[in-house]
């Protein structure tokens, strides 16, 4: 119960950054790590969307609030000197 009390706490607080330009940094495992720029789109009971727009890359990318629980994305604000969101689940 206390996992889904967590999830549910980073879901709420991702919630309050949507339409923000975020930066993330996803493990993909097996050294396959990379970093993007984009929005955070939209929120969802179980998952969150990152638009990203950039030169012959426009993806949307969406990622579970578990992988944001478990350290396999971190997120970051890219207009307030890369501060890292502030999630409380950790």
């Amino acid at each position: 119960m206390a996992v889904t009390n967590s999830l549910g706490m980073i879901r709420k607080e991702l919630e309050s950054y949507v339409g923000e330009k975020i930066k993330l940094r996803a493990n993909r495992g097996r050294r396959k790590t990379y970093e993007k720029v984009g929005v955070l789109e939209s929120t969802y009971p179980s998952i969150f969307v990152v638009r990203v727009d950039e030169e012959n890359y426009n993806q949307r990318l969406s990622f579970t609030y578990a992988d944001v629980l478990t350290e396999t994305v971190e997120l970051s604000l890219f207009g307030r000197d890369q501060e890292k969101i502030a999630l409380c689940g950790r």
